[in-house]
């Protein structure tokens, strides 16, 4: 089993780059396709808190769920948010990819790379992103 995970959703593209950077090191990620087979709030409350970062920071915003409810205000508790996360898994940012390195939420893409070892980084060398965009080592 791969020690690195990748919280995925295939429509993404910022998503799939990040599993195509990961491929191109040589690492096979344990997929898991959250929209698919939600986490639970205590399971999202323990990654953001692995991530050390506030509950919003890894909510997509542009979702109308967050818009329509006013998320951003201050009369949601972070439990709240959990909650919400938990029943609508589509507000849950992605990527997030967990290494031996740490885990982070990888927008854009190429954040990823800060959670490759040099080695793993050297192997994916310079990419081009599904919108043609390089990065990397060129």
């Amino acid at each position: 089993m791969s020690n690195v995970t990748i919280h995925h959703n295939p429509k993404c593209g910022t998503s799939r780059n990040t599993l195509a950077i990961l491929e191109r090191a040589g690492i096979k990620p344990r997929v898991v396709l959250y929209l698919e087979t939600p986490l639970d709030a205590a399971q999202l409350r323990a990654l953001v808190a692995e991530m050390g970062v506030p509950v919003r920071e890894v909510m997509r915003k542009k979702e109308a769920i967050y818009k329509d409810n006013d998320m951003d205000g201050a009369q949601w508790t972070d439990d709240e948010l959990y909650q919400q996360m938990a029943q609508h898994p589509i507000l849950l940012n992605r990527p997030v990819v967990r290494t031996p390195l740490g885990i982070k939420l990888c927008r854009p893409s190429e954040v990823v790379l800060e959670l490759l070892s040099p080695e793993q980084q050297a192997l994916v060398g310079s990419f081009t992103k599904e919108d043609g965009e390089v990065v990397g080592r060129k």
